[in-house]
């Protein structure tokens, strides 16, 4: 049994006003990564207080840190960024979850993504030697833009990086939007690492977001074959329905249950069961 969660940042900014909606849909689980307007990492010790107890009272659980680490360009201080990683892992901890998404810095426009590859595997080894050292989970997303953003050097990624504490975070539509289909050409070739899912759609020819299901994500492929081999981790919806920012995206409520409702019947389809 699968187990759904959601970037609730993408309902609203109010935190009330997430979980309204997330228990409308029987979700109860958040990738957290922002609230009031607030990215997770840059919250105080006391809204990250005032955080987990609504989620406790409420019956809420954080399934994973949706942090920011590594979305930055890979010519920017990698000092300060260690400093924040070393933040995202304080909430993770505090939280109770052991997974932490990151990125793998994003290549300069009109540079080789090749020509910056030993500063970003040197990089992601610290980071994955700082996950190790504090027992958590670090989730690459292969986002668009970023070393990682295509089939090949994912891969070049993991092989380099090799630690049960550095997964994928596998993002069909993403992976649309550099041109790749994701279940025909990087599935196989990654299909060891996936340990988290996001639950996205896009269109091939205009990179555009779509509901789950009605874009060229092949998400019933990739999702037929993960419950083949057993996968019960984390579907997590984040539908960016209405707007895709660089650190964000929003849906609204009623998109958002759009993007839920669509995720479910595709598991009903699927006949998978969910929790």
């Amino acid at each position: 049994m699968v187990t759904l969660s959601a970037f609730a940042d993408e309902i609203s900014s109010d935190l009330n006003e997430q979980l309204d909606v997330l228990e409308s849909t029987g979700i109860r689980h958040l990738e957290f990564r922002g609230v009031w307007h607030k990215n997770v990492i840059d919250l105080t010790d006391e809204e990250l207080e005032q955080v987990r107890s609504v989620l406790r009272a409420r019956g809420f659980k954080i399934s994973a840190i949706g942090s920011p680490i590594g979305k930055i360009r890979i010519t920017d201080d990698f000092g300060h960024h260690l400093n924040q990683l070393n933040r995202a892992i304080d909430v993770a901890q505090y939280f109770g979850t052991k997974y932490i998404r990151i990125f793998s810095f994003f290549i300069p426009q009109g540079h080789s993504a090749k020509d910056y590859r030993n500063e970003v595997l040197w990089r992601l080894q610290e980071f994955v030697h700082r996950a190790q050292t504090a027992g958590v989970v670090l989730l690459h997303e292969n986002e668009k833009g970023i070393y990682g953003d295509i089939t090949e050097r994912c891969v070049d990624i993991f092989s380099s990086c090799p630690s049960p504490h550095f997964r994928a975070a596998f993002d069909p539509a993403n992976f649309v939007q550099c041109g790749v289909r994701p279940y025909t050409d990087a599935f196989a070739a990654l299909e060891a690492q996936i340990e988290y899912v996001h639950i996205k759609d896009a269109l091939l020819e205009s990179k555009r977001v779509v509901p789950p299901g009605e874009g060229d994500g092949e998400l019933r492929d990739v999702l037929s074959a993960l419950f083949a081999k057993g996968y019960d981790g984390f579907l997590s919806i984040e539908p960016h329905l209405a707007q895709a920012k660089p650190f964000s995206g929003f849906s609204g409520p009623e998109l958002f249950r759009v993007a839920a409702d669509a995720l479910k019947d595709m598991l009903a389809e699927l006949h998978q069961t969910w929790r």
